[in-house]
């Protein structure tokens, strides 16, 4: 996305300056809202969130850049890959992120849902020599001389979302061996096998 498009407020936004933030750092818990968990729950194609929170520490990392660690932890009604049924389950995403000012780094995105897909699609094992890929690793931009606490939370709770969720004790029923046939046949071997059948 170019500087120059519309930005899309992020579902979960909790914006903080960092000259809010105090040189020993800062300690923050941020909750959404029913209408963020109704819209988290939609963006992540699940049934339902009943919570969502994100206990983080901010530290100043360097001359510009910031340190936020902690974790996001959520409830949330999934759908059973096995048996269909909803069920709830407790979500805990570690967090810990690197921010940098634009001029301290090459250009990165900004947060927002789309990081957590794009993240969670390059898990699986790639080629080092993939183009873009390193990428993944570098740090996140501070943009306008801001964070989004709210955009961070989203992203690392989509991670945290078993893409599989598998209620507890359901399991795949293992299919029995096949039912024996008996062939038509079957009869007429037997009385030829009979050594007392006389012709």
């Amino acid at each position: 996305m170019s500087r120059d498009e519309p930005h899309e407020l992020p579902v979960w936004s909790s914006p903080i300056a960092v000259s809010e933030i105090p040189p020993h750092g800062a300690d923050v818990v941020i909750e959404a809202n029913p209408g963020q968990l109704e819209a988290l729950a939609t963006l992540n194609g699940i049934v339902a969130l009943s919570s969502a929170a994100a206990r983080l520490h901010i530290a100043h990392r360097g001359k510009d850049g910031l340190h936020v660690t902690g974790e996001v932890t959520a409830r949330a009604t999934l759908t059973c890959v096995v048996s269909l049924d909803d069920f709830e389950a407790a979500i805990v995403e570690p967090v810990d992120v690197e921010f940098v000012t634009p001029r301290n780094t090459r250009p990165v995105r900004a947060h927002d849902e789309r990081t957590s897909r794009r993240r969670r699609e390059a898990r699986p094992p790639i080629d080092d020599e993939e183009e873009g890929m390193e990428d993944l690793d570098a740090p996140d931009e501070i943009v306008g001389g801001r964070i989004d606490l709210g955009a961070l939370a989203s992203e690392f709770l989509t991670l945290g979302i078993d893409p599989y969720p598998r209620k507890p004790g359901a399991a795949f029923d293992e299919p029995g061996p096949p039912p024996a046939t008996v062939s038509p046949f079957a009869p007429l071997g037997a009385r030829k096998a009979d050594p007392g059948d006389k012709a």
